[in-house]
């Protein structure tokens, strides 16, 4: 992409941080946003690919494929917490779908149960980490206060993950 940002990953680590979301969409930029910043601070002997993917559902399939462990960058929005607090939990608390009318409609759960049930390999680790957004709704490359300044601990975050999980064995 112009912007530098790899939408496709060039190896096959075990460890991948997929960033998800739209750059032209407010507070959904916020994975492009955090995959900048890891793919500036990666190296060669980086111990996971970072890709930034704007796709949803079974498209993403291909990605998580032959991978140990995930983490998965995102924009959330519970209504709970204050714009800019960080989710972080297992990709397993979040519920398939049950009554779809078009494939357009598969989510991220939905995609890894349907790969389960189908035996395809998917990563023993699926976790997410979501900031909590301000505006969805506006057109626009720039993020709200609270998630712009929610990036660095985001990052930190992401950074400790890694490293965590590039020392444990696969089972």
């Amino acid at each position: 992409m112009a912007n530098g940002l790899d939408t496709i990953a060039t190896s096959a680590k075990s460890l991948l941080v997929l960033c998800l979301g739209n750059e032209i969409l407010s507070d959904d930029g916020f994975g492009p946003e955090v995959a900048r910043r890891l793919q500036k601070e990666s190296e060669p002997d980086f111990p996971a690919d970072v890709v930034f993917a704007p796709l949803a559902g079974f498209n993403l399939l291909d990605l998580l494929t032959e991978r140990e462990r995930v983490l998965i960058v995102d924009t959330i929005r519970t209504g709970k917490v204050a714009p800019g607090t960080l989710h972080h939990f297992p990709a397993s608390a979040l519920a398939p779908s049950h009554n779809l009318t078009t494939s357009h409609q598969i989510n991220l759960p939905t995609a890894l149960e349907l790969s389960r049930r189908l035996s395809i390999k998917m990563p023993e680790v699926v976790d997410v980490l979501a900031v909590e957004a301000q505006n969805l709704e506006t057109f626009s490359e720039q993020l709200t206060p609270p998630v712009r300044d929610a990036v660095e601990e985001a990052v930190r975050f992401i950074l400790e993950w890694i490293q965590k999980h590039s020392t444990q064995e696969p089972s």
